[in-house]
């Protein structure tokens, strides 16, 4: 006999020669290959059919394996707000410090702002309880940077440091278009799909690593235009698709190893579709009329929503 551990109660069955005798009771808890004579207890596959384990990735629920205070999951989800808030703001204050101090070039500051908040917040998001109570407090740490960015760009709060780092020109009322949109994009992502979603994922990580990228290599390497945009390169269209894509990939595995979402060559192949949507329209030139920080967001959203 041998034994399989499985949520849910243990179940035993026999070797693979005796398996076909006991297939009228097993089949309807067992999906079993179709030919019997092919089974072999190395090659074997069998999926668990029990009515108390979730059959989608939608329906998986948060493990609370990361949670700071497991009995007290208000608290938990306080402390976690507490340290995800920290976590971000420590980026923000590294690269106002190089902005500050001219360690990097402020373009290329600004990407490395760009592209490191969003993704280092989303590490957090396993340390929050389950359901709508881990979303919302998460969410406030994102939430409170688009007061801050509402604040200094409209210039009633005084933020040298911050302009530098998030700016193109040094004018603090940029910060009501670009910044703004970004930290709002991240806030919607959190607050409403949260980590059962590949919505949330694909968002953030065409958003951030995505177009982050793009305008990286775009810049250093994209002699190559694009026909109907002279402003955007081939280079950086193909870096914003690649970076997005692995990036989501990258995601995928972190939040299925909490057991938030399910694996498959389906969520692959959309989040596929999605970063090759978002890379076309962020080389229109609508992208730089609005903001391809609004564009790219509102594109992975609608583009995840008919392939997820």
């Amino acid at each position: 006999m041998k034994m399989i551990a499985a949520p849910g109660p243990t179940v035993f069955f026999p070797p693979a020669k005796s398996i076909c005798i006991f297939s009228p009771i097993i089949s309807p808890l067992f999906k079993l290959p179709s030919s019997s004579s092919s089974l072999s207890p190395c090659t074997l596959s069998i999926r668990f059919r029990s009515p108390h384990l979730p059959t989608s990735r939608r329906s998986l629920t948060s493990s609370p394996s990361a949670m700071i205070l497991r009995h007290n999951p208000l608290l938990s989800d306080v402390c976690a707000s507490i340290l995800s808030a920290g976590i971000a703001f420590s980026f923000l204050r590294l690269w106002e410090e190089t902005a500050k101090r001219k360690l990097v070039d402020q373009y290329l500051n600004r990407k490395l702002v760009h592209i490191s908040i969003g993704l280092a917040f989303m590490l957090c998001w396993p340390m929050f309880s389950s359901g709508l109570q881990g979303a919302i407090l998460a969410s406030l740490t994102p939430g409170v940077n688009i007061i801050r960015m509402l604040l200094v760009g409209s210039g009633m709060w005084k933020d040298e440091a911050t302009v530098k780092s998030m700016s193109r020109y040094g004018d603090h009322r940029e910060l009501l278009k670009g910044p703004l949109y970004y930290a709002t994009a991240i806030t919607l992502a959190c607050a409403v799909y949260w980590r059962t979603s590949p919505n949330a994922i694909a968002a953030i990580c065409n958003l951030c690593a995505g177009d982050g990228m793009a305008d990286v290599v775009g810049r250093r390497l994209g002699r190559l235009k694009l026909p109907y945009n002279q402003n955007k390169s081939i280079a950086g269209s193909i870096a914003m698709a690649s970076a997005g894509f692995l990036a989501s990939i990258g995601y995928m595995y972190y939040f299925a190893s909490f057991g938030y979402l399910q694996c498959s060559w389906e969520l692959v192949f959309g989040f596929l579709v999605v970063s090759l949507a978002s890379a076309v329209v962020e080389s229109l030139p609508i992208s730089t009329q609005l903001d391809d920080n609004l564009t790219v967001t509102l594109t992975s959203l609608l583009v995840g929503s008919l392939v997820f």
